[in-house]
């Protein structure tokens, strides 16, 4: 998560409406620097949720009544959700780009349905599939994501989705991440002030002149709380054997200064065949809270129950 080369800027999308669950978006530019159509909006109740197929197919924007969760930063890979491939050891940096930034192919496009594939990552010999749905009676953003083996020799591989959301220790609007693990079982240990409190630990933002990053074995769910809204991400809970060699099923990288936090998860590290396919599904929640954003049990009793 480091070497990021710092580029372009930001613009406001304006929307034209499809219909009432799904929308196309006409851009004069967005985060990442180009401009351009295409840009398609999901709603689920009072929220939304904008992926560009255009540009590695990433979660751009989420917003609960016009509100904004994630980063919308003008640096590359400091905004808004996006998918790679597990270990990172396979790839260093920078993300492999036909899975972060190129274009992918719009399979099909329905009012609450989009699904995506990106081009075969030469690097790799993978190609990655997003199908982005909405559960409108369960309040969630449903999102499944696809690596298909385009080789002809077997391959492990997990899939990892990171989310970034803005550091607002800056703003006096603090943010609190948190998840199901005891703090001391964070690794490496030190890094981030996590703490233990109803049942969950805890990491109030902060501001510092390093990258840091932990990780957890969690419990299945990852949330961020900050401005009364509480976003809260499920996901198939790992056993310790499970995650690809170094990584783990939940982890947070905190940009160093006044900048953004990365909410990363993790699925099972897996041998695909030729041809093969592995699917990995996260749901996401947004909603409005009156618990103010500090370490509370009435939030991790509204993640639980998500």
């Amino acid at each position: 998560m480091m070497n990021r080369r710092w580029t372009c800027l930001i613009t406001v999308i304006a929307a034209t409406a499809l219909t009432a669950a799904a929308q196309v978006i006409t851009t004069a530019g967005r985060p990442g620097g180009e401009a351009g159509d295409g840009l398609v909006v999901l709603n689920c109740g009072h929220a939304t949720m904008s992926i560009d197929p255009a540009r590695g197919a990433k979660i751009l924007s989420l917003k609960y009544q016009g509100r904004e969760v994630l980063s919308q930063s003008r640096w590359p890979e400091s905004f808004g959700s996006t998918f790679w491939t597990s270990p990172q050891k396979e790839w260093n940096w920078p993300p492999v780009p036909e899975f972060d930034k190129r274009a992918y192919t719009v399979v099909s496009r329905e009012p609450q349905r989009l699904e995506v594939k990106s081009p075969v990552a030469e690097r790799l010999g993978m190609s990655v599939g997003k199908v982005f749905t909405v559960d409108a009676d369960g309040g969630a953003f449903v999102v499944t994501y696809s690596i298909t083996n385009e080789g002809t020799e077997p391959r492990r591989v997990a899939p990892w989705e990171i989310t970034r959301v803005p550091n607002r220790a800056d703003e006096g609007r603090q943010g609190v991440i948190f998840f199901e693990a005891p703090a001391d079982s964070i690794w490496p240990a030190g890094l981030m002030a996590f703490r233990d409190h109803g049942g969950a630990a805890w990491y109030a933002t902060d501001e510092a002149a390093d990258n840091r990053k932990v990780n957890a074995d969690a419990k299945g769910w990852l949330a961020y709380c900050a401005d009364s809204l509480l976003l809260v991400k499920r996901f198939d809970d790992l056993k310790p054997a499970e995650p690809a060699p170094g990584e783990a099923e939940v982890q947070v990288y905190v940009n160093r200064g006044r900048s953004y936090i990365e909410l990363e998860s993790q699925g099972p590290y897996t041998l695909l065949a030729p041809g093969a396919v592995l699917r990995w599904t996260v749901r996401w929640y947004l909603m409005p809270v009156s618990t103010p954003a500090v370490p509370s049990p009435q939030l991790v009793e509204k993640a639980r129950q998500k």
